[in-house]
């Protein structure tokens, strides 16, 4: 369904295996953070960031990683020098056991949806919320033109600003552009913008982000004459599709917000994505692990 302007395809070693990694532990993030300026190590399979902090000492964080086993990417760390490091832990699913190690509890768990792409696209279609799937439809009427292009380098395209304006208004913080156009250069054709034109004005644009079997939902914007048209969901259904045919498994979403976002939080569930439940933020000092131990002990409870 989609105009597309000529773009190269997925690199081929992103097609057909279907090996979801979030984008944080990615290598394509982690080029793109290297282009930035930033030097991630990769340990034990781990991508940890690090930095020094005002007045010299060091702190490293770990994001949506598997911390299932700990142990070995901990003696990775020591072995790196960073074995006296104070550490940012956010496992991809909840590790109470970290709590063992003196880790203690900062931020309890967010979820996540995560959309499988991996089955019959009717299937797909029917796991649909009825009220996803009116608007689908309501989407696949109206006379909407579709495209789908590499991300092109430049700061002021439309959905970038469009974006910038919407973070300011709801109070939130995403990647820098700097960064997001660092992942389109540094993985050529894995940054992925999908817009809806009617006429030649454009009522909506998603930008997402593959890596390996996986990709990401990055960034979206749509006007009211968009929403009006239902063009939205028609967006991200053919996205999905097209990635889906690429062999990408799984679409992440993003977090879930019902207090802040409820409405975002429905059209996310509705595509009939998993409610995805995360490891919440852990701080740990390893020299005062054993210290910590009966307060992490504590407070192990809230992140189940």
């Amino acid at each position: 369904m989609f105009d597309s302007a000529p773009d190269p395809d997925l690199p081929a070693t992103a097609a057909p295996r279907c090996q979801p990694r979030p984008l944080q532990q990615s290598p394509e993030f982690a080029r793109a953070l290297m282009a930035c300026g930033q030097d991630p190590l990769m340990l034990d399979g781990t991508l940890v960031l690090h930095r020094r902090l005002p007045g010299g000492p060091r702190l490293a964080m770990v994001n949506r990683a598997d911390l299932s086993r700990p142990a070995p990417m901990m003696a990775a760390l020591h072995a790196a020098g960073l074995g006296r490091t104070p550490l940012i832990l956010s496992p991809e699913a909840p590790s109470p056991h970290l709590c063992r190690l003196g880790a203690v509890p900062l931020v309890t768990p967010a979820h996540a949806a995560l959309w499988d792409l991996s089955g019959d696209p009717d299937l797909r279609r029917a796991a649909l919320h009825q009220k996803w799937r009116n608007r689908l439809k309501h989407g696949e009427a109206q006379n909407l033109r579709l495209t789908r292009q590499t991300m092109p380098h430049d700061v002021r395209h439309w959905l970038f600003q469009a974006d910038a304006r919407q973070q300011s208004a709801r109070g939130y913080r995403s990647w820098p552009i700097g960064l997001t156009l660092a992942f389109a250069r540094e993985n050529k054709g894995q940054a992925k913008l999908f817009q809806a034109f009617e006429g030649k004005q454009a009522v909506a644009a998603i930008l997402i982000l593959t890596h390996g079997g996986a990709a990401t939902y990055h960034i979206a914007h749509t006007t009211a004459r968009g929403k009006h048209l239902s063009a939205h969901p028609l967006l991200l259904w053919e996205a999905a599709s097209w990635l889906s045919s690429k062999g990408i498994c799984q679409l992440d979403l993003g977090l879930i917000n019902t207090e802040d976002a409820a409405g975002l939080a429905r059209f996310k569930l509705g595509t009939g994505a998993r409610l995805h439940r995360l490891g919440g933020t852990w701080g740990f000092w390893p020299p005062l692990g054993r210290l910590l131990r009966p307060l992490a002990v504590c407070d192990r409870r809230q992140m189940t």
